[in-house]
């Protein structure tokens, strides 16, 4: 494989076999071991991940630790578990009220199991049904609309309906095989083994492709950054966490070869011989049909069928995530995948010099990993020319329930977030008015209903206080009550930090504490920002006080003048 070295006796190569044997062994086995006790016991994780531990060859704190962060393990599981998604767009469609509906319907609170621990209810951030919420899933069979809570007690059928996808390009990208029916693998057989990995590097580059996941990242630069390197690993990052987002779920469900392909792609580019896909455990049909297509890609020879025999083939493994939102962040991604907590770490080093094992790393998300078979087989200079001057390129922008027209579009960068939400989405159903709509998820921001005239770029959305992220869009009509939007706000953040930094960590609670006292922002919320914005670890913790001064800017004086 081009720009590598794989197999290279007395080389860095043969330390990073041995470190991931011995990982494979043991710490990379340990999330797998513990999600199997998990399934099988309601206890608390204290009285039994230590165990499982030391059963595999490790301390015990080594099981205490994961299976007391990440809320699939810490949470009770009876015979029967059902996950009720209260993220933003379920809460936007029915203030929330869901939940309650859910947990009488089933006799069970959010985060326990019932009497006989046959029944537990647990509460997650987000299902991928944004376009359909509030959502459930019930093992793994999913359930939306407003009457969830009969669903779930078979008093109605369950509903699930597919993702609406739309291309608004005429040549889509990234919807080129789900609408186009185009065929995947087709740019792996066509170019990949005709172009060395300097000459797709180079066409990513000319692309200006930036990263999908959110932070926006210039994808050559960190493929650049690890060229020449042995035993580079590269990652793709599903664990898809912003509520308001479903493009990955849609990718990796519909079109999971393009997602492998472009994996593959990114494989060659970078001399590595191993690839990873992180699947969130929300998302359990996309982990399916990704197996599946590994499976069927390693028969057919597009990828190695054992680590073994990976090289100019790459091998890839699937592996599923354990339920925690700041664990989609690349540092604690890579924390998940080695068996420790998914906390960020300090940066630097750097993942593409210090990353998986060690190992150098790259991190991409689904979505950008699908653009880039039509970008190398179409040629960088083709995908340069669409988009904006400066934001190259299309977007997968997710509409909620509340749209007329909710579903994925496929938009090409700079188009006018008014366009998006009338004429793509129809506006709000039943002729209701925007009253706030946030763009980018929980660490994006909101804009005013009536001042949507901004293009989708990151530079144009920071500018009005939000953000790109995802792209994913919650409208908010009159029917949800400022203030509890506020607390919703602060409730996710408080539940999703991490912990690994004091000024997240204790100020997600305090802010939390200030708007259950009914504190509007202003006076009191400015040392507490201020220390949130400039001292955090990681965009999760600064970005939180970004998107609640939008939130305060977008409702105005209805906001402000909060009382109790």
């Amino acid at each position: 494989m081009a720009g590598g070295t794989p197999g290279r006796p007395g080389s860095r190569h043969d330390a990073f076999r041995s470190l991931r044997a011995r990982n494979g062994a043991r710490g990379g086995s340990l999330p797998a071991a513990l999600e199997r006790h998990r399934a099988r016991t309601p206890e608390p994780p204290q009285t039994w991940a230590p165990q499982v531990a030391s059963a595999i060859g490790l301390p015990a704190a080594a099981g205490l630790g994961p299976a007391t962060y990440f809320a699939d393990l810490a949470a009770p599981h009876g015979e029967r578990h059902v996950r009720v998604c209260t993220a933003t767009a379920c809460f936007a469609a029915r203030s929330g009220r869901h939940l309650g509906e859910i947990e009488e319907a089933l006799g069970v609170a959010a985060g326990q199991a019932d009497e006989s621990g046959r029944t537990s209810l647990q509460t997650v951030r987000c299902l991928g049904y944004c376009y359909a919420g509030p959502a459930a899933l019930d093992g793994t069979r999913p359930c939306t609309g407003p009457r969830v809570a009969a669903q779930l007690t078979g008093r109605e059928p369950r509903q699930a309906p597919a993702i609406p996808a739309t291309d608004a390009t005429g040549d889509p990208v990234l919807l080129a095989g789900i609408v186009a029916g185009a065929s995947a693998w087709a740019t792996w057989h066509r170019v990949a083994h005709g172009l060395g990995a300097a000459d797709v590097r180079r066409e990513i580059g000319v692309s200006g492709l930036r990263g999908r996941g959110g932070a926006g990242y210039p994808v050559a630069a960190k493929w650049n950054a690890v060229a020449g390197m042995p035993d580079v690993v590269v990652v793709a990052n599903g664990d898809e966490g912003d509520p308001g987002s479903y493009a990955d779920r849609l990718l990796m469900e519909e079109d999971p070869e393009r997602v492998l392909e472009g994996l593959a792609l990114a494989c060659h580019a970078c001399g590595a011989a191993r690839g990873f896909v992180l699947v969130r455990s929300e998302y359990p049909r996309a982990q399916a049909r990704l197996r599946r297509a590994a499976h069927r890609a390693a028969e057919a020879g597009e990828l190695a069928r054992t680590p073994g025999e990976a090289g100019a083939r790459p091998y890839v493994e699937i592996v599923e995530g354990a339920g925690s939102y700041v664990a989609g962040e690349e540092t604690a991604l890579i924390a998940r995948l080695e068996g420790a907590r998914g906390c960020a770490r300090p940066r630097p080093p750097y993942p593409t010099d210090h990353g998986l094992w060690d190992a150098p790393t790259v991190v991409n998300n689904v979505e950008t990993l699908a653009a880039v078979p039509w970008i190398v087989g179409r040629g960088g200079a083709a995908y340069a020319r669409r988009g904006a001057p400066d934001e190259t390129g299309t977007k997968l922008v997710c509409l909620s329930e509340r749209f007329a027209r909710p579903g994925a579009y496929e938009v090409e960068l700079g188009t006018p977030v008014s366009d998006i939400v009338t004429r793509l989405g129809g506006g709000l159903g039943d002729g209701r008015e925007p009253v706030a709509l946030q763009v980018g998820g929980p660490l994006g921001g909101f804009l005013p209903g009536d001042d949507l005239d901004v293009p989708l770029t990151s530079r144009d959305l920071a500018e009005h206080g939000a953000a790109l992220g995802h792209a994913g869009m919650v409208a908010f009509d009159t029917e949800i009550e400022p203030y509890e939007l506020l607390r919703h706000v602060w409730e996710f953040a408080a539940e999703e930090s991490c912990g690994a930094c004091a000024p997240c960590r204790t100020g997600t609670r305090r802010g939390l504490g200030l708007a259950r006292s009914g504190t509007a922002p202003g006076e009191a919320y400015g040392p507490l920002v201020r220390l949130m914005g400039e001292a955090s670890l990681c965009a999760f913790g600064r970005r939180v006080p970004a998107a609640v001064r939008s939130l305060a800017r977008a409702y105005g004086s209805a906001l402000a003048g909060w009382d109790r």
